[in-house]
């Protein structure tokens, strides 16, 4: 993994197939994945160096996608953005516990969950009900 990610919550989002269902949208309406905030990160070069962005979804980190790039865009009136180009591919995570917070924040190698496919043997089979319970338990 990467050095620096950033984490985010995934407004209005249910579940990862949501998630999914937005940005395959936004795919065919603008011919690319992305995810515009107001602040621009100050450690681009970190977050481009195979970087990932961690979506939280109902109080759980849920998946994660690559960070591609980050431009800077205005709006009509003038207004800078950062818009983070993300990869196609949404990878799920392991869910681990996140409490809500405004915006993004960086997010350290040693906070990072899992990706599933890396979880150890049969964990990526469980319901995912189950994989929340022994994960609150320390247990994966």
């Amino acid at each position: 993994m990467s050095k620096l990610n950033l984490i985010k919550l995934s407004v209005g989002s249910e579940h990862v197939e949501g998630l999914r269902e937005w940005q395959a949208y936004r795919l065919r309406e603008t011919g690319q994945i992305y995810h515009q905030t107001r602040m621009m990160p100050r450690r681009k070069d970190e977050l481009l160096d195979g970087g990932s962005i961690y979506w939280v979804i109902k109080g759980q980190v849920r998946a994660r996608q690559r960070l591609l790039d980050i431009e800077t865009v205005y709006d009509n009136e003038g207004q800078r953005y950062a818009r983070l180009i993300l990869d196609q591919e949404l990878h799920r995570t392991v869910n681990q516990p996140h409490r809500p917070f405004q915006g993004w924040r960086y997010l350290k190698p040693a906070d990072t969950p899992l990706d599933l496919s890396d979880a150890p043997e049969g964990v990526a089979e469980m319901p995912e009900e189950m994989r929340a319970e022994l994960k609150e338990l320390g247990l994966i």
